[in-house]
């Protein structure tokens, strides 16, 4: 297998072999480096000019320079740590036409799939039954795969739906092995430009119609009418939902609902496994939200199946490539691949993206272009689903098994009792029970890691520490598909959640600066504290939308003039900075209006979630909160998804977070106005031109929040509550600063 820093492009394969995969290091590394190190200078005499400023100023001009000084030393920090991904980027291929010729199908491993859930009014049932069924249609053998769905709310309205779901894939699987089709989730089937001249085509159509308006049906109503009962065994099934059972408070529910030794399609072959699964809960156990769902999923298909190889799932995330599952085997057919990486993580990326992703939910660097370059240093990031993990990963490092408390646990554990035996049903209730885990090292030393909301990173961060390595797999055509948020609240919330989980390891025993540096190496450490120290992005952000602005108010000048030899300095930072990152953007297949999009919600994410979030980490620390892992909405409202289709900011929740944003649109524009009369009135722009630029930068970036204000009527407008209660605080500010300054 390649080494730490891959010169060159290898195969992992004999001469005589068929190559499975390669890697390369990519063409623009030499260039990334040498403008690392040019850039590096440039920010050193930043803080040399920085130095001789604080020395030579007044009290009030000390406290302007101390906190622009804070704000360029967390812009370095985050730079650097930015630059460890830039120095090894690599790029992996897969040959998985080879794989016949080197591995008999018959020896393909087994595999897990793990799909989670937890509340169906958020979640939709019929999308998490539309990921279900496509990676039941993979290209492997049915006897080598199971489908394991978790209920984190405890459903039987979840549950009817994938009763509905199994009834639906005996008929839905082989029509996708017949027909070689490649779009195997039914619903972006039948909504892509499908040939409709086959009859077979639209009895399917007409099939999974059906099953979708029962489900839907059952979800308006809220409850299952006796006339969707087809069975006994359903009935019993449904029985389990007593007027004690609540989400949060209920017995553990296991159903098979297909099992491979019996369940047969409509052509008689058997169909994979299919498991629902809901741990119970109680009000007086902690759950420990999605990763204590991930390791009672561990535990039952453990015992269940227990396949060396598990693919980790968000409900919306399904399969958008029948092939994968080969892809991933051209690593893990490798035993010495086997023996020391962890998992084989592909890109989140995302289907019914508006035309410039305006909320910038794409995620280019955390999800492609930062991948690359942790893969190149030995170790791809975790981002929580899209992953293929090595079972034996949970068990301590490569060369440290840590043996789990009962043998059947263990990955080397053979299964050799049927699923729906009782002696397995009876274990698998066992050890999915809330105080299982009890004087057990699950979550600590095995298993997905507690102690962080987000649990992908930290236990990501945890197996590169033992020892465990990682790759990154992106294929031409993506492997998976998800859904984005459309709402801006929805984005802003599900990162100041983010900002939460980063806190969480940041300020712990297990900080990347302290425990990862003595584990990892310097580059990697910067890597995964450029992750947890994320939040920290606001501090810079906040300081440049709000001070040189306030003093353009004040005609005072904080940078210097034109004609001084540091001005240049700061076009040069500037323009770096952003010419990198516009390359690094457009490599990845974007354009310049989804960069551009990209960079303004940085600028209001630093602006809204990652100051409430940090808020909210410190509030939970000095035990006034405590902690809650909120849900991305997947619900679509028709009047919202048509704003974000014409690429229209939604501002029509009335959250706090947007009223410090529109306090900096206010600034801005205020700032700016009146910097340009002045020069206009002295016609000397000498010295506030570093300012004005950075206030007009700020107003084009604000211009959504300016036609939320002032000039749209829909439902999307900002709240005027929100407009009157900024402009409010924006004159107790621009009043306080006046007093400063003078």
């Amino acid at each position: 297998m390649e080494g730490l820093r891959p010169k060159g492009c290898t195969t992992a394969q004999t001469t005589h072999i068929p190559p499975l995969h390669t890697v390369q290091l990519l063409p623009i590394v030499p260039f990334n480096r040498v403008f690392a190190l040019v850039y590096l200078c440039a920010v050193l005499a930043l803080f040399y000019h920085h130095l001789q400023t604080l020395c030579s100023t007044t009290p009030v001009f000390f406290f302007i320079n101390l906190i622009l000084f804070i704000s360029d030393l967390v812009l370095a920090f985050m730079w650097c740590a930015a630059q460890a991904s830039r120095l090894y980027p690599i790029q992996r291929k897969e040959f998985p036409e080879n794989l016949d010729k080197v591995v008999k199908r018959s020896d393909y491993p087994a595999v897990d799939v793990i799909i989670c859930t937890a509340d169906p009014t958020r979640e939709p049932p019929m999308s998490v039954v539309n990921t279900a069924l496509s990676v039941m249609a993979y290209d492997y053998p049915t006897e080598k795969l199971s489908v394991y769905v978790s209920d984190d709310g405890g459903s039987a309205l979840t549950l009817f739906a994938f009763m509905e779901a199994a009834k639906f894939a005996a008929h839905w699987l082989p029509f996708c092995r017949e027909n070689n089709i490649v779009q195997r989730n039914p619903e972006s089937y039948f909504e892509s430009n499908y040939s409709s001249s086959s009859e077979a085509v639209e009895i399917i159509k007409m099939m999974y119609e059906s099953m979708k308006i029962r489900v839907e049906h059952v979800m308006e109503k809220g409850k299952i009418g006796g006339e969707y009962i087809t069975s006994d065994e359903e009935r019993q099934a449904f029985n389990q939902w007593t007027h004690n059972f609540t989400s949060q408070d209920h017995p553990t529910v296991i159903q098979v609902l297909l099992a491979n030794n019996r369940s047969k399609d409509v052509t008689g072959n058997f169909m994979p496994n299919l498991i629902y699964v809901s741990r119970e809960k109680s009000s007086t156990s902690h759950h420990h939200f999605k990763a204590g769902a991930l390791n009672v999923l561990l535990r039952v298909s453990a015992v269940m199946t227990n396949a060396p190889i598990i693919l980790t799932l968000d409900c919306d995330m399904y399969s958008n490539d029948p092939q994968t599952l080969l892809r991933v085997l051209c690593y893990y057919s490798d035993p010495e691949i086997r023996s020391k990486y962890s998992y084989v993580q592909f890109p989140q990326h995302f289907h019914g993206i508006n035309k410039n992703d305006i909320y910038a939910c794409q995620f280019k660097r955390l999800f492609v272009i930062q991948p690359m370059g942790f893969d190149g240093l030995g170790g791809s990031n975790n981002v929580g689903t899209n992953l293929f993990f090595s079972r034996r990963a949970f068990f301590g490092s490569p060369s440290n098994f840590i043996s789990p408390e009962i043998p059947e646990l263990s990955p080397d554990h053979l299964v050799d009792k049927p699923i729906q035996s009782p002696e397995v049903l009876a274990l698998a209730y066992h050890v999915a029970g809330c105080n299982y885990e009890n004087q057990t090292p699950w979550g600590y030393r095995m298993g997905f890691r507690y102690g962080s909301l987000i649990e992908d990173y930290f236990t990501g961060y945890q197996l590169r520490c033992e020892g465990w390595r990682s790759m990154f797999c992106n294929p031409d055509r993506p492997a998976f598909l998800g859904n984005a948020p459309i709402s801006l609240v929805d984005l802003l919330t599900q990162q100041k959640r983010w900002a939460v989980g980063d806190f969480d390891v940041a300020f712990s025993k297990y900080s990347p600066m302290i425990y990862g540096i003595r584990r990892l190496g310097l580059l990697m450490t910067l890597l995964y504290s450029q992750y947890a120290f994320w939040p920290i992005w606001s501090i810079p952000i906040t300081t440049y939308a709000f001070l040189p602005q306030l003093a353009l108010i004040n005609q005072v000048r904080v940078f210097p003039k034109v004609s001084e030899p540091w001005f240049l300095l700061y076009p040069f930072l500037f323009l770096g900075a952003y010419w990198q990152d516009y390359f690094d953007f457009v490599s990845a297949n974007g354009t310049f209006q989804m960069w551009w999009n990209d960079q303004r919600i940085w600028t209001i994410r630093g602006l809204t979630s990652l100051w409430f979030g940090s808020l909210e980490f410190l509030l939970k620390s000095l035990g006034i909160l405590t902690h809650d892992f909120s849900l991305t909405s997947k619900v679509v409202d028709d009047e919202q998804s048509k704003r974000y289709d014409q690429g229209i900011f939604d501002f029509g929740v009335p959250s706090p977070m947007f009223v410090p944003l529109t306090m900096a649109a206010l600034i801005n524009l205020v700032s700016f106005i009146m910097g340009l009369a002045e020069v206009v009135k002295s016609s000397n722009l000498e010295g506030l031109l570093i300012q004005m630029f950075i206030a007009g930068f700020g107003v084009v970036n604000c211009w959504p929040i300016y036609e939320a204000m002032v000039f749209r009527k829909d439902k999307g407008k900002l709240p005027t509550k929100i407009t009157l209660t900024a402009a409010f605080l924006t004159l107790a500010l621009y009043i306080a600063a006046s007093f400063i300054f003078k």
